[in-house]
């Protein structure tokens, strides 16, 4: 007998895992260098850097900064990327075939995310999936953010189920920690930012290669028993 209880939730990542949010990240940070005077950086350059955040990107796009200019730099960022927050970004291929899926069998889902709610928020609504969630936890949602498990067990708690019940899809390590640490099944996101990294590295259950390949994972493991 199988003594893994079914999956009754799944919680998505956002950015990299439910949504391709890379063209206007990357575009924001080439608005940044333009007006810097720089060049553009290639979208393949800044692509696996995406789900890191931020800071990260604007260190990419201007390395040696520190201190008060870095922060100017930061915030500049930022600005820039809510003025165009959902221009070209995109579910993945497969997202919307299994939201509704999961939707039709009566299985609840959400989205826990570093990216803080002010951008969060309109991004999913602009996307139509804010009214869809079961739950949304931002960056700044509680005083501690992934890997930290907090946030997931927080989405689980507003839907109503066990977090041992869950299943959470990432594409960075930090998601597979906070699943780990939670008592979450852990799967890896290989469609990603970080689709060069095998999901074994962070303790993952294990990786797929797109959304498809996860919804047909997942189907035989819900307490539905399909999503079809």
């Amino acid at each position: 007998m199988n003594a893994v209880p079914p999956i009754r939730c799944v919680l998505f990542d956002l950015d990299g895992t439910l949504l391709d949010t890379a063209p206007d990240m990357a575009a924001a940070l080439n608005a940044l260098r333009g007006e810097r005077g720089l060049a553009p950086l290639p979208a393949e350059r800044i692509r696996p850097h995406v789900s890191n955040g931020a800071a990260a990107l604007v260190r990419l796009g201007f390395p040696g900064l520190d201190g008060d200019a870095f922060e100017t730099h930061r915030l500049r960022f930022l600005a820039l990327y809510a003025e165009r927050i959902c221009v070209d970004t995109a579910l993945f291929d497969g997202a919307e075939e299994l939201l509704h899926g999961l939707e039709s069998a009566g299985l609840p889902w959400g989205i826990v995310t570093n990216k803080p709610g002010w951008l969060t928020d309109p991004l999913l609504a602009q996307m139509q999936l804010d009214r869809r969630a079961a739950s949304i936890v931002s960056g700044d949602t509680l005083a501690t953010r992934k890997p930290d498990p907090a946030p997931l067990h927080h989405a689980a708690a507003q839907i109503g189920v066990a977090s041992a019940d869950c299943v959470y899809l990432g594409d960075a390590e930090r998601d597979m920690v906070a699943a780990r640490s939670a008592g979450m099944r852990a799967v890896f996101a290989r469609h990603g930012y970080f689709e060069s990294l095998r999901a074994d590295l962070y303790g993952a259950e294990l990786g797929c290669d797109d959304l498809w390949d996860f919804a047909r994972w997942l189907g035989s493991r819900t307490a539905a028993g399909t999503l079809a």
